[in-house]
Formats: C-alpha cells, sequence, structure tokens
C-alpha cells in the first residue's frame, strides 16, 4: 500500500464521517474502481478512532454537559443536562444490536455492493433534502422527548446500510421533528461517539484475536488516525457555521450526482 493510498483514505474518512454524504461508500468505493488493495481493518479502525476524537473536541462542552448529566440521572435529577444524557443513551442500542446482527451472520460484508451505494445515496439524499425544506425548524435538543430519541436511535441503525449516510438520515429524522438545521447536525454528532466508539473497539478486538501481521504498522496507523483528525475537524467546522445557511441541497444534488454516476460505471 502506498502512501498516496494511504493519506487519501485517511482524508476521505474524516471529511466524510460527519457530512450527509455516506463515509463508507466513499472509503470503499475507490479501492474498487482504481484497483488498490484492502486497506486493512487497522486503516479502518485508525481512521475512525482520528475521526471519533475530532468530533470530541470539537463538541467538549456538550460532552462535559452529557457527563453531568449522567452523574445527576444516577442521583435522580431532572434537568437539562440529564435530559441531553438520557436521550444520548437511547439512541444508541439499535445501532449496536442492529450492527451485532449485521456482523456475526456475515451480513455486513455481502450487502456491500456498488448498485447499493447507489441506490441508497439518491433515495436518501431526496429525502434528506425533503425533510430540510418541508418541516418548521424552531425545536432544540431541550425539546426531544424519549420518543424521538428512540426514533433517531433506529434511524442510526438504518444507516448500517451502505450508502445510507448515518449523519444524513439522522439529520433528516430530526428536521422531521421540526428541530433546527444547527441543533440537528449538533445531536447527530453526538449520537455518533458511543456508536464510533463501541465499533471501533469490538474492531480492535477483532484484530487482537486474528493474529500476527494483521495490524499493520503501528507507524502507518497513527499516521491515518492523525490525518482524519485534522480533516474531520475540519469538516465539522465548517458544517456547523455553513449548515444553516446553505441547508440541504447542495448535499442532495451531489449524493444523486454520486449514485447515477456510480450507476454509470457499473453498466445499470
Amino acid at each position: 500500500m502506498s502512501w498516496l493510498h494511504i493519506v487519501i483514505l485517511a482524508i476521505i474518512q474524516g471529511l466524510t464521517e460527519f457530512l450527509p454524504v455516506s463515509s463508507s461508500a466513499h472509503l470503499i468505493l475507490p479501492a474498487q474502481i482504481f484497483g488498490w488493495e484492502d486497506q486493512g481493518p487497522m486503516i479502518d479502525v485508525m481512521a475512525h478512532f482520528g475521526s471519533l476524537f475530532a468530533v470530541m473536541l470539537y463538541f467538549r462542552r456538550d460532552i462535559a454537559r452529557t457527563f453531568r448529566g449522567f452523574f445527576d440521572l444516577v442521583r435522580r435529577r431532572l434537568n437539562t443536562d440529564s435530559c441531553l444524557a438520557l436521550n444520548l443513551v437511547l439512541t444508541t442500542p439499535p445501532a449496536l444490536l442492529f450492527g451485532a446482527f449485521l456482523s456475526y451472520g456475515g451480513y455486513d460484508t455481502a450487502i456491500r455492493l456498488p448498485v447499493i451505494f447507489a441506490l441508497t445515496s439518491i433515495i436518501f439524499g431526496i429525502l434528506l433534502w425533503w425533510a430540510d425544506v418541508t418541516f418548521a425548524r424552531h425545536k432544540t435538543t431541550d425539546d426531544l422527548t424519549w420518543r424521538g430519541a428512540v426514533l433517531l436511535g433506529l434511524s442510526q441503525a438504518v444507516a448500517l446500510i451502505p450508502g445510507t449516510s448515518r449523519s444524513g438520515i439522522t439529520m433528516m429524522t430530526a428536521r422531521m421533528m421540526s428541530m433546527g438545521r444547527a441543533e440537528a447536525a449538533r445531536f447527530s454528532m453526538l449520537m455518533s461517539l458511543p456508536v464510533i466508539g463501541a465499533g471501533g473497539i469490538f474492531a480492535l478486538y477483532r484484530l487482537s484475536q486474528a493474529g500476527p501481521g494483521v495490524t499493520g504498522s503501528p507507524g502507518i496507523g497513527l499516521t491515518v488516525a492523525v490525518l482524519s483528525f485534522v480533516a474531520a475537524y475540519v469538516s465539522i467546522s465548517l458544517f456547523m457555521t455553513w449548515v444553516s445557511r446553505i441547508g440541504m441541497f447542495p448535499f442532495m444534488v451531489y449524493r444523486i450526482a454520486f449514485g447515477i454516476g456510480l450507476l454509470l460505471w457499473i453498466g445499470l
């Protein structure tokens, strides 16, 4: 694997993880299109951890609120912090359970087909734009009920279908609940923390069971994590600055173009 290949994959992961365009499609397809060798599980894990730390740094105040809220929940104190913590807890199980089902059943690799990437990119891109322009935008995360949190968790589970985009479908669902664009994006990224973290820990566990020669160079892994971190932090900063102004229309256009281009490439 060349250094150029590694740098490109790390930057793609960082830039697309929290944008509503499906990072999984952008990570997998370049290797198929250009005939690159598989980057290996260690590269994937370190790229995800890099983007994870980027969102943790950017939303450090919200994370501090969440930790305070957990302690308030234990002490049965109901306030905005404890409600935020409870809602984040409720959003997590569906994706973890569905992810475990796909992984242990071998379905996670079976559904990684270019045609699925293309169709989900187009369909959910249109739905994202429709939700963005149809529903009101005055509610905040403080207005989120436990039912809404569960629904957001279920939408995050659906995002395990390749090409759907975890951030895209969760922001779409939040917009359908009349949540503002910036608030929808913020909660979507906070939702990602336990899921990405759990996925990374599970991947590391599987790597530890795979034996020597599979994990790859620690130096390469660290480089990937750093590059992914920088790209993700820049991507999050720009997206949070501009999302309220530009809306989801540009992402719909990109997703449709991406999907159509992919369908043309595979000959459909």
